[in-house]
Parts: C-alpha cells; structure tokens; sequence
C-alpha cells in the first residue's frame, strides 16, 4: 500500500493582501495528480489547512472539488482531508456524505465518538490495506470545557492532557479494528498499517520568521512531546507548519507546497511517498517544483541594486521583498526600487525600512523608539504624520486591523 502525505494547502491565500496565489495553487495540484499516477499512490492523505480562510471564495471552491473529481482519473482509490486550524469545520464537512461516494472521506473536527475518526481503508478488491486514525485540529469546544478562573498554564496543561486522551483512544479504538481486520494471503496473516493524522503543534517541529504559522493555544502547548503518538502507529502524517521536518522517523511534517511568505522563499517544499510491505514504511521524500520564484533582498543601496541588476537580466518573474538595513536613512527606497524595476517582470511585493521608520516616529522630539510600539501604534502614528483626514484615517486602521488579524 503506498499513500501520498501532503498538507497546508492554504487555498485562496492572498500574499501579503496583495498577490493571489491562484495560478501556483493550481500548477501545484496539477503537479500532485500526475505524480498519485507517476507513483501508483493508493491514498492520499491531506492533513489540514486545505484552505485559508473559513469562506472561500467560488473559484478556490472549484479548485478543490476538480481536483477530488480528478484523482480518481490517476488510480488513486481513496482520500482522507482532516480539518486544520484555518479550515471551517462545517464547511469541510457539509458534502462529505456526497464526497464518500468518491470514497473521499472529510473529518472536519472531533466527534463526540473518536471511532468516528477511524477509517478502514479498503483497496480495489475491497480488501482492508490501512487503518487510518484521522485525527483533525482539537479545538478546546470538541475535546474539553472552559473553567472559569483557570489560569493560562492550567488550561494549557488540560488541553495538552485532552489531546493525549484522545490520541490513546483512537489509538485503542486501531488496535481492535487492526485484531479485527487481519486478512488471509497467501496462507499466512498479515498486518495491515496503522497511520494517524494530526494537525498540531509538536516539539521539534520548524517555523521561522514570516510563515505565516498561527499559534494554535496558550501557554506551553506548542511543547507537546511526540510521545502523544502511539507505538501502534506506523506512520503520523501531520499538518500545521510549513516547513517540512523529520519529528521521529516515522512522524513527520510535510510542509506546504508553495511559499507562504517571504520567509520560506528559499525553503524546498515537498511531500512524502510512504510505501508499505506489511507495516514497515519506506518513506521518500518528492521535491516540489518552484511555481513562482520569490526572493528577499537585505543589504545596503549597492547591494539591493546590483541583486535587481542580475533579477532582470533573467528575465524571469520574480516577487520580491526588499530589507534596507544599512545604517543611512534612505527616504524614497520604495520609489527609488520601483522606478528600478519598471517595465520588468519583477515585481516589489514588500518593503522594510527600519531606518527611515525610526527616523519618522523620532521626529518633532519624540521619545518614542520603535522597539517600544506595537504594529498598531506606529501605524497610527504614521497616519498622524501624514495628515490624513480624520475619516480615512478611521476607514484605514479598520482595514490594516483586519489584513494584520488574519
């Protein structure tokens, strides 16, 4: 039995509210049917963050459902899609009694019955090749209650507790239904895998600076051990960070497959091909081409220059962010860069220029450092400084608390 592990799909993200990612998403998933055929895969696995909001829009919806539509085309006899912490439950789950018939099997969140969550995945002769213990993102309202008066690290050690509970009980849930499900070949017994899902935050897992990974609980929940994972469990297929990372051998993250910010720019994205004969996987990992070329560029004015020089003289698309960080303050960065890059196939996606911002806030005697301000203050500042009327200044912090609080 060979499944295809894969998550964080972020469907319908916008970069930076400024770029859609549509044509990379779809290029991605054009990609991913031609190798489930390339490879003979038997499952794919999707663990959470299919899209990146609760609503999405029409045609990231259809971007979906063609491709569920199109996997049965590539051999592929079976789907399972657990929620992330960006997915809306009730929206995975409204079509998943039309999507079962395609045998795609959607666990939106957790059931008050963990069985429900313990999948028997049966091959082209029906046969059972896996059980699948499909665990989604635990929200704290599915697995436990709200105590008043508890302190954050109490409720963070309850929750980290309630997710263990609940990986033990699918995990003995497996057990019984592995015992029940022991087929006759070739004269002899054999033991199908156990795999288990998980969309969460486990030690050892990697994020870096602008990946847009959101905190997922309080406290020190984000520390909660690998040992949560029972040894029934042949392979973890999880989901949450985006960059793709061994936990133990046979627990991993997949990583996304494209980019979520500029941070991940020179990150390889993957997923991975796990191949069973009896229980023991062997695991490959499947390189995924880069379907837009994303770049930072820090340094002084000399080096950013002679960085966009070699740029354009590829020709090629490139989204780029630029860091300023040399010591003068360089005022018109942002019209100087664009004036740089016109009638050329790069395009600025983002600017810093820390520097000059300092220089702003500090003007007019102020005390005030950047250090010391949240994100909302210095915009707020900045919109004083540039004497914006009252109105619009009101209509834009509306909208930068809404792009920020994403």
């Amino acid at each position: 039995m060979r499944l295809l592990h894969t998550s964080d799909w972020h469907l319908g993200r916008m970069l930076y509210s400024k770029k859609d990612r549509n044509d990379e998403q779809a290029a991605f998933l054009k990609w991913l049917l031609a190798n489930l055929m390339n490879h003979s895969v038997d499952l794919l696995i999707i663990a959470g963050d299919i899209f990146d909001t609760a609503t999405p829009g029409n045609n990231t919806q259809k971007m979906y459902y063609d491709f569920l539509l199109k996997v049965r085309d590539t051999g592929c006899q079976n789907i399972i899609i657990v929620g992330g912490n960006h997915d809306s439950p009730s929206f995975l789950n409204a079509p998943k009694e039309i999507l079962a018939a395609i045998n795609v099997c959607v666990i939106g969140n957790a059931s008050e019955n963990p069985e429900d969550e313990v999948i028997v995945v049966k091959g082209k002769e029906d046969d059972p090749t896996a059980i699948v213990c499909a665990v989604p993102f635990l929200r704290e309202r599915d697995i436990s209650h709200f105590i008043e008066g508890e302190s954050y690290s109490d409720r963070s050690q309850r929750m980290a507790e309630k997710i263990r509970k609940h990986y033990e009980k699918v995990a003995e849930i497996a057990a019984k239904k592995t015992e029940l499900n022991i087929t006759e070949r070739a004269g002899r017994q054999k033991k199908i895998p156990v795999i288990a899902t998980g969309h969460l935050s486990v030690a050892g897992g990697k994020t870096i600076e602008d990946d847009g990974v959101r905190d997922l609980y309080i406290g020190n929940i984000e520390c909660i051990g690998s040992d949560i994972f029972s040894p029934i469990f042949d392979y973890v297929a999880l989901g949450h960070y985006h960059i793709a990372s061994v936990i133990d051998k046979n627990v991993r993250y997949s990583g996304s497959p494209i980019p979520m910010g500029f941070g991940e720019a020179n990150q390889k994205k993957s997923v991975y091909i796990v191949e069973f004969n009896d229980i023991t996987p062997t695991i490959t990992t499947l390189e995924i081409p880069v379907f837009q070329q994303m770049e930072s560029i820090r340094g002084d004015k000399t080096h950013i220059f002679n960085r966009l020089e070699e740029l354009k003289k590829t020709d090629n698309s490139v989204w780029v962010e630029i860091i300023y960080d040399a010591n003068d303050i360089f005022s018109d960065l942002s019209s100087w860069a664009d004036e740089m890059t016109t009638q050329t196939k790069i395009e600025i996606i983002k600017f810093q220029n820390r520097q000059y911002l300092n220089e702003v806030l500090t003007q007019n005697d102020s005390m005030q450092s950047l250090d010391n301000l949240d994100k909302f203050e210095v915009f707020d500042i900045l919109l004083e400084k540039n004497n914006f009327p009252t109105e619009k200044k009101a209509e834009l912090q509306e909208l930068y608390q809404e792009i920020t609080l994403e």
